[in-house]
């Protein structure tokens, strides 16, 4: 005997909600097309009244409309895009800070800020992998980029490309960030504090050498001439590694110290202090990127202060190269530094 079971059929599948059009927003707005394209675009040289502009805006929202970035640069001739490579170098709080105030300021001037990762790019590669996504500008942080890169990006459209970095770039809007400042005033200062046996930390983490070795170059170059040394030190971010530096630090026989950064500065004091080294009777000590918990440490940290531009500024200055591309790029130096000295030191 066979037994037929009856298999329900499967449900069909549920209807594909169809993506909502500016042709929707319109017609529940009750205005044309191009009114809801000059709304949504923030085009200000067309006149709006406020009441129109938020029943366009309010439309948009209930229907689940957002404009269409391809469609919008081919209407332009150019993106509003602003790609910004991922650092291939460990970023700080002081670096995120002022690249969060950045992002805010381009997004202010209505541009789209996108972050892309660079793992396993480099040089001519990335800038070509870049170029794929046809941005209007390129931040580039570091020194990751070549010449040849620099053409390939404006060759796709980009009409602004701007490096942040110890080196001008051919072709490139470069913001020199020469680090030595860092250092020559945190050298001065443990020498003007009767320092003469100064240790300097150099970080081994991989990165951070485009930093490091301008402050280790800058200490040095504050105390040529004198009587004063300096020892380089080099040092991972870890506990057990500074504990293996406090251990020999009285063999050293070093009176101060430049962690290269606070964060170092912290991990440092604590193994010294563990060691039973008196800071700063024995052992002076100075960070650098004035972050708060270094006013929270026991003896509170000296430290260098960094003078970045601000994020407003840099915007501006994407946006007139954005506007005149046909400006010359130019190198300007956009670092400062100045000692915050506190007990520590």
């Amino acid at each position: 005997m066979v037994q037929i079971t009856n298999t329900p059929a499967p449900a069909p599948p549920a209807p594909t909600r169809s993506v909502p059009t500016s042709a929707d927003v319109a017609r529940l707005a009750g205005v044309s097309r191009a009114t809801v394209s000059y709304v949504l675009n923030n085009a200000g040289a067309v006149r709006i009244s406020e009441p129109t502009r938020r029943r366009v805006r309010e439309a948009a929202k209930e229907l689940g409309y957002v404009p269409h970035a391809a469609a919008r640069s081919l209407r332009a001739g150019h993106s509003r895009t602003v790609l910004m490579p991922a650092p291939a170098f460990p970023v700080g709080p002081l670096y995120s800070q002022f690249i969060n105030d950045l992002q805010s300021a381009l997004a202010g001037l209505d541009y789209t800020v996108v972050q892309y990762g660079t793992v396993g790019l480099h040089d001519d590669e990335a800038a070509r992998a870049w170029a794929e996504l046809r941005p209007v500008a390129v931040l580039v942080p570091g020194s990751g980029l070549s010449p040849r890169g620099v053409e390939v990006l404006k060759r796709s459209g980009a009409r602004a490309v701007v490096t942040l970095g110890p080196e001008p770039v051919d072709g490139a809007h470069t913001l020199l960030m020469d680090h030595d400042v860092v250092g020559h005033s945190a050298g001065a200062h443990l020498f003007d504090r009767g320092r003469r046996r100064i240790g300097v930390v150099v970080p081994r983490e991989p990165g951070l050498e485009a930093f490091s070795a301008p402050r280790l170059a800058g200490v040095r170059a504050a105390l040529r001439g004198t009587d004063a040394t300096v020892t380089e030190l080099p040092l991972a971010h870890d506990e057990g590694a500074a504990a293996r530096l406090a251990a020999r630090w009285r063999e050293l026989g070093l009176d101060a110290v430049f962690t290269y950064n606070d964060e170092y500065a912290m991990l440092l004091m604590r193994a010294l202090q563990d060691e039973g080294v008196r800071i700063p009777e024995e052992t002076a000590v100075i960070g650098a990127d004035n972050l708060m918990l270094g006013r929270l440490l026991r003896p509170r940290l000296s430290t260098v202060h960094l003078e970045l531009p601000s994020g407003r500024e840099l915007a501006g200055l994407v946006d007139r190269a954005v506007r005149d591309p046909a400006t010359a790029p130019g190198a300007h130096k956009v670092l400062g530094a100045s000692v915050i000295r506190r007990e520590s030191s």
